[in-house]
């Protein structure tokens, strides 16, 4: 068996098709989270429409939410905490885009010592998707 000595394996959450369907055909991200309520990739689209709308602390409650959804998932699929959670993935950007929304939240409300965790925590788990989010 072999080993990568560079740190653990990229983490790569199961694809969610129905879900992601219905997002792609345009429902309401709030209908798709009433029906797939662990689906981070609708939170993250409700706390993106509430951060432009400058619904702040809204944005912050829906990336919150989104990001501890993801964080489940990404435990059941053997991340242990730390490692590479690759952006190419698709089903690993809406947990990436909730994290960065929960940033960007929490950088306008003042709160840098979480703002400054979200945007390592995306940093270090793929740099790429720092740069699509725009916290790079």
């Amino acid at each position: 068996m072999t080993q990568n000595l560079l740190g653990p394996d990229p983490t790569e959450l199961p694809e969610r098709t129905a879900a992601q369907a219905a997002l792609d055909a345009g429902t309401d991200p709030a209908e798709v989270a009433a029906e797939h309520p662990d689906f981070s990739e609708a939170w993250a689209a409700l706390a993106e429409k509430a951060l432009d709308g400058g619904e702040t602390v809204a944005a912050y409650a829906y990336a919150r939410t989104g990001y501890h959804r993801g964080l489940d998932q990404l435990r059941r699929a053997g991340w242990k905490g730390f490692g590479p959670v690759p952006w190419a993935h698709r089903p690993n950007q809406g947990f990436l885009r909730a994290l960065a929304v929960l940033a960007k939240a929490a950088q306008r409300i003042g709160e840098t010592e979480e703002y400054e965790r979200c945007r390592k925590f995306i940093t270090d788990s793929d740099p790429a998707a720092a740069e699509a989010t725009g916290l790079a």
